[in-house]
């Protein structure tokens, strides 16, 4: 089985350099890679070019049109049997492709994708922002996991598609906000096998701070909304629990306010929920702490755990408020 490595590239030199490292060391020998700079006002060009003679690599420059066509771009000259996309902020260890050919070969697949981890060289916060992806008490806790809810959608920082699929579904129609969810969808409507590899792991940077992870995942909130927009079908309860959480932490906030200047005679009613809703969030909260501090094994990533779960599901929420109402309750155009 030969693989094509398609990493579209924006604006992170440092990041494909670290990467394609990490593709030096695959035990499994039989790829080629493609890197497309989509329009970086930094590219890297010299940086992968570095890396020819040690790998099969190839680079390519087009102006900016987002990750989805960005990804089209590397299908249409890929050779290998199986085109494996990946982000340029992954590392990946050196057994990942021998895991997935050894699967592949038992268990034939026409897509798939992996889970993500924290590598050792991790700062602490994106350590705690891993955490908070892949947890099972946050929205981590359907992706990437062997009892996910309903139909399983690969993401694009680890997915693999097999060149049968891509010519019988085509390229991605969006770009960005859910293009990854909207062409797994397609895979599996077309009859497809769509399966997750759980020895198929990658090590995900995602982002390096607070700020960037907040913005991250308010636009994973707006691209649910734009899932909705082309299958209504997909948008499940599961996926309102973030919105739900910011209503519910937002009223929590007004009835302590209340609390703190009401009487002590006041609305007896709002005080005992004012109360339990404390208790659960407490409760809540140190759940997430003790899970961190089991799973990383330290206390002060837990408590930056913590921080990125409640970052997780405010931003998400939100995003997925605002476009619930701008494009599902007043019907404004994306």
């Amino acid at each position: 089985m030969f693989f094509s490595i398609i990493i579209p590239l924006y604006n992170r030199p440092q990041e494909i350099d670290e990467l394609l490292h990490s593709l030096l060391q695959q035990q499994y020998t039989q790829f080629e890679v493609l890197v497309i700079e989509d329009g970086s006002t930094r590219d890297a060009r010299a940086i992968v070019e570095g890396y020819k003679g040690q790998l099969d690599i190839h680079y390519y420059a087009k102006p900016n049109e987002g990750q989805g066509f960005t990804r089209n771009y590397g299908f249409q000259r890929a050779k290998g049997d199986y085109f494996v996309i990946f982000d340029s902020d992954c590392l990946i260890p050196p057994n990942y492709l021998s895991n997935v050919k050894a699967f592949l070969d038992k268990t034939p697949l026409d897509a798939y994708g992996g889970p993500d981890a924290a590598h050792e060289s991790f700062t602490p916060v994106q350590k705690a922002i891993s955490y908070a992806m892949t947890s099972p008490f946050t929205t981590g806790g359907i992706r990437g996991n062997k009892k996910h809810i309903g139909v399983f959608h690969p993401r694009s920082f680890n997915m693999g598609v097999s060149r049968k699929a891509w010519e019988q579904v085509g390229d991605f129609k969006l770009t960005r906000l859910g293009e990854d969810i909207e062409y797994s969808i397609r895979i599996h409507t077309a009859g497809l096998k769509i399966g997750l590899i759980p020895e198929a792991v990658v090590y995900h940077k995602r982002r390096t701070d607070f700020r960037q992870f907040y913005r991250q995942l308010h636009f994973f909130g707006r691209a649910r909304i734009n899932i909705y927009k082309h299958f209504p079908a997909e948008l499940k309860p599961v996926h309102f629990f973030p919105a739900l959480f910011v209503v519910c932490l937002a009223l929590l906030v007004v009835l302590n306010l209340y609390r703190a200047m009401a009487a002590p005679d006041g609305i007896q009613l709002l005080f005992v929920l004012c109360g339990l809703g404390n208790l659960l969030l407490t409760g809540y909260t140190v759940l997430l702490f003790l899970h961190a501090l089991w799973r990383v094994r330290s206390a002060y990533i837990a408590v930056l755990s913590v921080i990125a779960a409640y970052i997780q599901l405010t931003a998400y929420g939100l995003g997925f408020i605002q476009d619930f109402f701008r494009r599902v309750i007043f019907r404004q155009c994306g």
